[in-house]
């Protein structure tokens, strides 16, 4: 009978690579936001998979990118910091990219330093001819001792088996560090406010979104007067100018509530209940920049 197996692994690559995108996949159920827009993840966030003969905890990592204040800083931060204590790494880049970039570079030389056991995972191999992904394969086998490298199609689940496989293969030998019901360590009040951040992104044009952040501010459960159970949900989106602020709400508050109506059909589905959701918009100026606020980013 083969023995029980268990490990972290972290997610790490640059921006709108499809990192959340993957790991949703992998997990079979939505636990981190998506969206085409870059620096979407600003946690790390855990996931579960449980198999018959391991469990596999991952941690989503923001995006390698060029920072441009404190917050970008704390992302860049949090990533490496999930390194050191992971078991294997999954390295994640795209097949959009043909040549090694500045981020990637980082990447690598992250990789050499600390030697850790690596998973190249190639995306969007649907967007690419063969050729062209040999190409991409060459390229970073010439950079680093990969110990495995699996071109997938996250978005079409393509070759998503055989990553589990590979780092069930490579993990040591343990206990399950979580029960098999838990799909993440993240909170309900964390997923919601995730959630309405995933509305906001997709809705508001390029600039906004990145100088948002969501803060639920009350969760209470009633019943209704027909008995039926209902959440009641106050949530306020802050931004860094007025300006902002007459965007996210729109004319006549059309933006707000569109953003309110896709927020509340997947809280409601998660939460498998009724849901009453107000949202409140706040200019909090340079929050980007404030200690007390960006701390909430960082690795626990």
């Amino acid at each position: 009978m083969s023995k029980f197996k268990s490990g972290f692994v972290s997610i790490i690559g640059k921006t709108n690579v499809g990192k959340s995108t993957l790991l949703n996949n992998l997990v079979g159920e939505k636990i981190a936001i998506t969206t085409p827009k870059t620096q979407t993840t600003r946690k790390a966030i855990k996931a579960i998979v449980n198999r018959e003969n391991s469990q596999i905890i991952f941690i989503d990592t923001p995006g390698i990118h060029s920072p441009k204040n404190k917050l970008g800083q704390t992302m860049i931060e949090t990533a490496w910091k999930t390194i050191p204590d992971v078991d294997i790494l999954l390295y994640i880049i795209d097949t959009t990219s043909k040549e090694i970039r500045k981020e990637d570079t980082i990447i690598l030389n992250k990789l050499r330093e600390k030697n850790k056991k690596t998973i190249l995972i190639i995306n969007k191999i649907d967007l690419v001819k063969k050729e062209s992904l040999l190409k991409i394969i060459d390229t970073y086998k010439e950079k680093y001792d990969f110990s495995a490298i699996i071109p997938v199609s996250a978005l079409k689940h393509e070759n998503l088996q055989i990553i589990l496989d590979e780092i069930e293969k490579n993990l040591p030998e343990g206990p399950a560090y979580y029960d098999k019901e838990e799909l993440t360590d993240q909170t309900e009040r964390q997923l919601i406010e995730e959630i309405i951040r995933e509305k906001a992104l997709k809705l508001l044009n390029e600039e906004i979104p990145h100088g948002i952040y969501v803060e639920l501010q009350k969760m209470k459960k009633r019943k209704t007067a027909q008995n039926e159970k209902i959440y009641d949900i106050t949530v306020t989106i802050y931004c860094i100018r007025e300006s902002h602020k007459g965007i996210i709400i729109g004319k006549n508050g059309a933006m707000l509530k569109k953003i309110g109506m896709y927020a509340r059909e997947d809280i409601e589905r998660m939460l498998n209940t009724k849901v009453n959701l107000k949202l409140w918009v706040k200019v909090k100026e340079n929050w980007q920049d404030i200690t007390s606020i960006v701390n909430e980013f960082r690795l626990k």
